[in-house]
């Protein structure tokens, strides 16, 4: 595994290769009863869920507050925080045994400053506990982008920022341009690298600049069903 993140610039510390094995253990314990990821190979899991995640693990400010939604398996969210303690995270899942999952991966890597949240993200959405508090917003292979800024822009306080880890996606980009401007949000970055021999990937860094309007996210599931 070291030798792996070492070939995208990654120099993990002994306590990190633990972490990141513990991980894949628990992952692999509880994908046989909760049906977590597809991808259960040892290798694939330490290239397509663990280093995926953790190219993203600069995008972040010093000692962040970062939502995650739709958490699922934790990514990118635990990779990112074995490599980054000094994050703040608070994980978004609506399904009860992901939550349940997370928790004990928590607690079997002793990571601190790591909320669950078991809801849906429209809802949380317009919480004033979580809206607009922030400094970054986060999600992998959830949704389409534009979906997603609906998603996760509204939890975003201004002058932070939402950062979606997207595969090879040129489409995506432009139809959800819309949804960013609407939302108060600007595209700041689209960064493209090879994931090694697992093809392109994508980081788009979309700023904040407004806040959102308080109409959204709309919910009832207008989010996917008629993306802005």
């Amino acid at each position: 595994m070291k030798e792996i993140f070492l070939r995208k610039g990654i120099e993990l510390s002994q306590r990190q290769i633990e972490n990141f094995i513990e991980f894949k253990n628990i992952l692999l314990f509880y994908n046989e009863k909760f049906n977590i990821t597809t991808i259960t190979e040892e290798k694939e899991i330490y290239i397509k869920h663990f280093l995926d995640s953790a190219c993203a693990k600069d995008y972040f400010k010093q000692n962040a507050s970062v939502i995650e939604i739709g958490s699922g398996g934790g990514f990118p969210s635990i990779p990112l925080k074995i490599l980054r303690r000094d994050l703040n995270f608070t994980l978004v899942e609506s399904t009860g045994k992901k939550c349940l999952f997370l928790g004990e991966v928590v607690k079997g890597l002793k990571l601190d400053n790591v909320e669950i949240l078991n809801g849906r993200a429209e809802d949380f959405g317009k919480d004033k506990k979580y809206r607009e508090k922030f400094d970054h917003a986060t999600a992998r292979a959830v949704a389409r982008l534009n979906t997603l800024c609906e998603y996760c822009i509204p939890f975003v306080k201004k002058g932070g920022s939402f950062i979606a880890l997207k595969g090879g996606l040129e489409e995506e980009i432009k139809e959800a341009k819309n949804a960013v401007k609407i939302l108060g949000g600007s595209i700041k970055k689209i960064d493209k690298y090879e994931l090694l021999e697992e093809g392109q990937r994508t980081i788009i860094e979309i700023e904040k600049i407004s806040l959102t309007a308080e109409k959204y996210p709309r919910g009832n599931g207008k989010e996917r069903k008629n993306p802005l």
